[in-house]
């Protein structure tokens, strides 16, 4: 929390002052009695004692007063509040390891199914484009609001050779900084990236890539899929098949979701895959804002001093205890 016009905190000093104040008047008021009275005569005068809940009001116009000082010093608080306007690019790795089955129905498959998924969370507003990168990247869709042809996007990805990261995160940045809104003014763009492995093929080197796109305020936020266990096969002349090993290779993704400023997940199941899109779906539709919350500390202070004036004339017949 910060303040603007931090100052008006030193106020905060009277506080206890009042405390120390009521205090003294209370012993001054005791010692007045007493000079007039005889401690044996005072249950024939005073029918109850009030006790602690003399004690009551005070507490509560102190913790008013406080908050009223520290609401006139203007205090501000970091916020979570929804984006109104945002580009999302998704881009969908679909090199032959994506065709291992580690991952049911497939990883490939199941990055689909989750990016599917990931559509029905994020706002309406927002635009969603698709790359897929094999060989080389390209744009399935580009950024649309339109989630019929996103989802149709996704489907048509099919299986190719290579994996041009750094390609398919350059192309990203390229039709982020395309993106205008109504007034002129870029709105904020986020590329999730998902794959399995390490730079094959392309012609952007990933980290360059990663660091251009944060020069132009885009994190790329990338999700590794698949297990240790991955396999691949491939058809041999003479009816053979090849068995690869496809291992997911976390270091290139880790590198580019540091350098752009976005988040590193590991996905080896289905489910851990669509609960990576339920909690990036959160992220990027949320934004923190610093707010004045000087409101929120008029209106507590305000009605705890309705509180302890109320109650302190309901017992004591006066607003101040």
């Amino acid at each position: 929390m910060s303040f603007g016009r931090p100052l008006m905190l030193v106020a905060l000093a009277v506080v206890p002052l009042l405390v120390a104040a009521w205090y003294t008047l209370e012993a001054r008021r005791a010692d007045q009695a007493a000079a007039f009275s005889r401690p044996a005569l005072t249950p024939n005068l005073v029918a109850a004692r009030p006790g602690r809940r003399r004690i009551v009001p005070l507490v509560i116009l102190m913790v008013a007063l406080t908050l009223l000082l520290v609401g006139a010093a203007r205090p501000r608080a970091t916020v979570s509040v929804p984006r109104k306007e945002a580009t999302i690019v998704l881009g969908v790795d679909v090199s032959r390891s994506m065709t291992a089955t580690d991952v049911r129905p497939s990883r490939l498959a199941a990055a689909r199914n989750a990016a599917t998924a990931f559509l029905t969370k994020v706002p309406k507003e927002y635009s969603i484009a698709v790359i897929g990168f094999g060989t080389r990247a390209f744009v399935a869709v580009p950024p649309t609001t339109d989630r019929v042809l996103a989802q149709d996007a996704l489907t048509t990805l099919a299986p190719s050779e290579g994996t041009a990261i750094g390609d398919a995160v350059a192309l990203a940045v390229k039709l982020g900084k395309r993106q205008h809104t109504s007034d002129g003014h870029r709105p904020p763009t986020s590329m999730l990236l998902i794959s399995d492995g390490a730079r094959d093929g392309g012609q952007t080197p990933p980290l360059l890539a990663a660091r251009r796109a944060r020069a132009a305020g885009i994190p790329v936020s990338t999700v590794l899929v698949g297990t240790p266990n991955g396999v691949v096969e491939n058809k041999l002349v003479g009816g053979y098949t090849e068995q690869i090993r496809v291992p997911p290779s976390p270091g290139t993704l880790q590198q580019i979701a540091k350098l752009s400023g976005g988040d590193f997940f590991r996905a080896s199941t289905a489910t851990a895959l669509t609960n990576v899109y339920k909690k990036l779906s959160t992220r990027v539709g949320h934004k923190t804002q610093s707010r004045e919350i000087t409101d929120a500390f008029a209106a507590g202070g305000a009605l705890l001093l309705l509180l302890g004036g109320g109650l302190s004339a309901l017992w004591f017949r006066r607003l101040v205890p």
